[in-house]
């Protein structure tokens, strides 16, 4: 029996666990960095050890630190949760050789499938369909091609490569995104399937023999290769599902695998599928099996059980599936800087309408497993992605419906997401009629769009306008009684100016009545004479606070959330959300960068320097390199000039706002 258990993890995969542990009655562990010392699964757990290190990212590797902690704190069992050394071999086998219970496969069975090259060699001969592959990139002829890494997931290491001229570069940046994520720069090369779909198979494998089948999900929808969104039991044909799972099964059976585990395959439209990989952990999107099998189920339960000894005959549930489960993966993106991770402080996370957070056996329709709460830190050591959000409905339609409501309800302030982007996809005609496969977003590129339209952005700064008024009158020491704004002579309207989500100015000026009323208003970039003379819509002010502001428009009631935090303004709405920041009426002059600067839009490492000072480049040429949240960034020249300054060197690290490199876009006589 399992008494006490590290979870040598961290963020939302640890606190999914300990949910579990909770409901066992079994003791639990956590290991932290520095960084992560005030996170919410370090306060959760019964015990907690410190990793120490000046990496706040690789202290969770260094598997010396976890046995340490194990045996420091009792603990007589190890989870590795779902990455860091869940698919370590080595440390499988290190835990086992200190004694500990190991909650996962045997070592052996991971070092096999740790090395796609030699799974693939491995499962061809179990009968489980492959794809051509070379390690060589001489011997490619036909593209387009997919460069992978052999010793990882999670669409690191990974490129397209669509012409002969790009593939020496794609293995060279994948084997480097690949060393840096995993240690390990080995990468080959797959045919590539255009419009192909990403399906998986959930399998479970006990000590005793028996390997079974889960169920099939869907996790098409891909961005950078890495999934957003998943979904079980996925629209598949009839005929289809029982072949997967047979091969999956195979798969599972060619290893004697024991434990969790997820065998990938790629199906092309042709209605042909192939073995992509076998994942030797619990994946990140269980929970829609969890909810879409026909009885309770909990699959950090079962890998206690498993590890236990526990035969699974005893808990294999009927087959088949009960309703539809949609999961979403909330990361910290933003989109103003092209979609690159984003960081800094939550200052609220809230969504509304959560039944239920992380396992349990009862169905739900609204679960959230997040590794965030109000107050936390995104920073920029770890995975960009902050909860997972998932729906469950009797059909597919209902859940999405579900899931983009609380979505769009939910409050997300002080750190840029992906949310919008969620909604539209979840709202698309073409998601709803099943019509997708891994090139979705790339076929679709008004999901990128803002969920807040542009015509309402005014709306919007001027509810923050109004109650940034309400909260200063309700601070003020005399006359509070009196409504905000409002003169004797009214000559003269209010202004509040602020920047908005995209960095643009906008101004919103206003006139109150005597009795607190809106008498007039309008809000357009300053110094836009044709935006300013431009009739707004017809106002009237029904309720403002601090934080709730209610405007009836043409007719039509709308009401505003609105959050401050400090300079920042965060305002739900009716059409969207924005993040404003109120300028200050006279600001206090700041250092000027020279023109043509390239500012970091995020702490992080410069890889590689790909030019010189004084040398010439096109729109689009690439500069330098930025490592950040274990991905490559590019960084590009935004215009045709020559190069003045480079003042990071490879290997420099830099904060946000740093100047990475200046173009001068005036050619020198």
């Amino acid at each position: 029996m399992i008494n006490r258990l590290l979870v040598a993890n961290r963020g939302e995969i640890a606190r999914r666990v300990f949910a579990t542990c909770r409901a066992m009655g079994v003791e639990t562990v956590a290991v932290h960095s520095d960084a992560d010392a005030d996170a919410p699964f370090v306060a959760e757990a019964d015990l907690a050890v410190r990793l120490p290190g000046s990496s706040p990212a690789e202290t969770y590797l260094r598997a010396e630190l976890i046995l340490d902690a194990a045996r420091r704190s009792g603990a007589d069992a190890v989870h590795p949760g779902y990455g860091f050394l869940a698919e370590n071999a080595e440390f499988a086998a290190a835990v086992t050789d200190a004694g500990l219970t190991w909650v996962g496969p045997p070592a052996a069975v991971i070092a096999a499938m740790g090395d796609k090259l030699a799974a693939k060699a491995l499962l061809a001969e179990a009968g489980v369909p492959m794809l051509p592959s070379w390690t060589d990139p001489d011997e490619v002829t036909d593209f387009p091609v997919l460069v992978k890494a052999s010793a990882g997931g999670g669409g690191r290491g990974m490129r397209i490569v669509r012409d002969a001229d790009e593939l020496a570069e794609a293995v060279a940046s994948a084997s480097r995104e690949a060393a840096a994520a995993f240690g390990d720069g080995t990468v080959f090369i797959e045919r590539y399937v255009e419009r192909g779909r990403h399906v998986e198979v959930q399998i479970f494998g006990d000590s005793h023999g028996t390997v079974a089948a889960l169920g099939v999900r869907e996790c098409s929808i891909q961005r950078r290769h890495q999934k957003i969104i998943e979904e079980a039991p996925g629209v598949l044909p009839g005929e289809l599902r029982p072949a997967l799972n047979e091969a999956a099964v195979s798969a599972g059976r060619a290893v004697d695998y024991v434990g969790a585990g997820t065998v990938e395959f790629l199906l092309a439209p042709t209605g042909e599928f192939f073995f992509l990989e076998m994942n030797t952990r619990l994946q990140v999107e269980h929970p829609v099996t969890e909810l879409t099998v026909p009885v309770g189920l909990d699959l950090v339960r079962w890998q206690l059980l498993v590890a236990e000894g526990v035969p699974l005959l005893e808990h294999l549930p009927e087959p088949g599936a009960r309703g539809y489960a949609i999961e979403v993966r909330l990361c910290a993106e933003d989109p103003a800087q092209g979609w690159l991770p984003a960081t800094g402080v939550l200052s609220r996370f809230a969504i509304p309408g959560v039944d239920r957070e992380f396992g349990g056996l009862q169905r739900t329709g609204l679960r959230l497993d997040s590794g965030v709460e109000t107050g936390s830190e995104v920073s920029v050591h770890y995975d960009s992605m902050l909860a997972k959000l998932i729906a469950w409905a009797p059909t597919r339609a209902e859940a999405a419906r579900a899931l983009a409501g609380a979505l769009t309800r939910a409050e997300l302030h002080g750190v840029a997401t992906n949310r919008d982007l969620l909604v539209r996809v979840l709202r698309s005609p073409e998601f709803a009629a099943a019509e997708i496969d891994t090139g979705f977003l790339d076929r679709h590129p008004e999901v990128f769009a803002p969920l807040l339209p542009a015509d309402q952005l005014p709306l919007t700064a001027l509810a923050a306008a109004l109650a940034g008024a309400a909260q200063r009158r309700a601070s003020a020491p005399v006359l509070g009684g009196l409504p905000s704004g409002w003169r004797n002579v009214p000559a003269v309207a209010q202004v509040s100016r602020f920047t908005g989500p995209n960095g643009d100015e906008i101004e919103v000026r206003y006139r109150l009545d005597r009795t607190g009323g809106l008498a007039d208003w309008s809000a357009a970039p300053p110094g836009d004479p044709a935006a300013s003379e431009a009739k707004p819509p017809a106002v009237t002010l029904v309720e403002a606070t601090p934080e709730r502001v209610v405007l009836d428009v043409d007719g039509l009631r709308r009401a505003y959330r609105v959050h401050r935090v400090g300079s920042a303004v965060f305002v739900d709405g009716p059409d969207g959300a924005a993040s404003l920041a109120e300028l200050p009426r006279l600001p206090l002059p700041t250092a000027a960068v020279a023109a043509g600067s390239l500012l970091a839009p995020l702490p992080g490492v410069v890889t590689r320097v790909h030019v010189q000072v004084g040398q010439r480049v096109a729109a689009g040429d690439p500069l330098l390199t930025l490592e950040a949240m274990k991905l490559e960034h590019p960084v590009l020249a935004p215009i045709d000039g020559m190069v003045a300054e480079l003042p990071v060197p490879t290997g420099g690290q830099v904060q946000t706002g740093a100047v990475l490199a200046v173009v001068d876009e005036k050619d020198p006589q």
